[in-house]
């Protein structure tokens, strides 16, 4: 039981990154989960169409700055 009450409060989404430089987005990921790998895509990077529960994209624009709300998936 404990276990599912700590999934259930694991952070899925960080809509307050949006407007962040990537680097300090895929750093405050990583410190609140580390369980879960950051890939940061730049405009037009091809993607996969799979979901990973154990993986975050990070969409950035031309500026490296954080341009979609980076959720698990």
């Amino acid at each position: 039981m404990d276990r599912r009450i700590k999934m259930i409060e694991l952070k899925s989404s960080w809509p307050e990154l949006v407007g962040v430089l990537a680097t300090l987005a895929a750093t405050e990921i990583t410190k609140e989960r580390p369980d879960v790998a950051v890939e940061v895509l730049p405009p037009g990077a091809p993607l996969t169409p799979d979901v990973n529960e154990k993986r975050v994209r990070l969409f950035i624009d031309n500026s490296g700055i954080v341009a979609k709300t980076p959720v698990i998936g």
